[in-house]
């Protein structure tokens, strides 16, 4: 599979704008584009020719197409090897040009936004609103979303291993959630052009025997 990655801009300066989201009890979000190292803050954003790039180079987190497609997708692959991609998150809703970015918008939920047409192309579910988030790449391949003024601030609110593609790192869990009933499961991309959901999965089973 090859994968296109954009070059990332040297940029010299911040470009601040303004949009509108239309999220329930979203309002105008200031964003401050910028190149950072392993997280995003409230604000700030991460666009098409931007990545994070974890702690110790391990992992790389960005928009790329796979294979032949123009589709754009947001996904983590190995710094080291940027063709093996192994996590994305919007498998199923390809981005169709280059006007997105990946923020956190006031109610400290992680979103992909198209500028252009002013829509949600994916966010991230939270069980609890965090006051200060930080969207971190962690050296482990897991993208995390955690709140910097909590007591237990690396108690996650939001994690890409709980939500897998098709690959399994190690301290990931697979299978039910007895506590959340969270379903997590390893499913295969279609093609090597198309990372939506195909033909195999990995699946646990559970059985309640009389």
């Amino acid at each position: 599979m090859k994968v296109f990655i954009s070059p990332v801009k040297k940029l010299q300066w911040r470009l601040i704008f303004s949009w509108h989201c239309f999220l329930p009890g979203c309002v105008t979000v200031p964003l401050e584009l910028c190149i950072a190292g392993d997280s995003i803050r409230m604000d700030q954003s991460i666009s098409d020719d931007e990545t994070l790039v974890s702690s110790g180079q391990g992992f790389e987190l960005g928009f790329f197409s796979p294979g032949s497609s123009n589709n754009r997708y947001l996904g983590i692959w190995y710094k080291n090897e940027p063709t093996t991609v192994v996590w994305l998150a919007n498998r199923n809703t390809p981005i169709k040009d280059s006007y997105v970015v990946l923020t956190i918008i006031n109610n400290g939920g992680l979103v992909l936004f198209n500028l252009q047409t002013r829509s949600v192309i994916w966010s991230s579910d939270l069980s609890r609103a965090p006051e200060n988030p930080v969207a971190q790449l962690l050296e482990t391949g897991n993208l995390v979303l955690w709140d910097n003024n909590s007591e237990s601030s690396k108690s996650y609110i939001w994690q890409s291993f709980d939500h897998p593609s098709d690959t399994m790192f190690p301290d990931m869990k697979v299978g039910w959630n007895l506590k959340t009933g969270l379903q997590r499961n390893l499913t295969s991309w279609k093609s090597t052009d198309d990372p939506s959901f195909g033909y195999f999965s990995e699946l646990i089973l559970m059985y309640c025997l009389a």
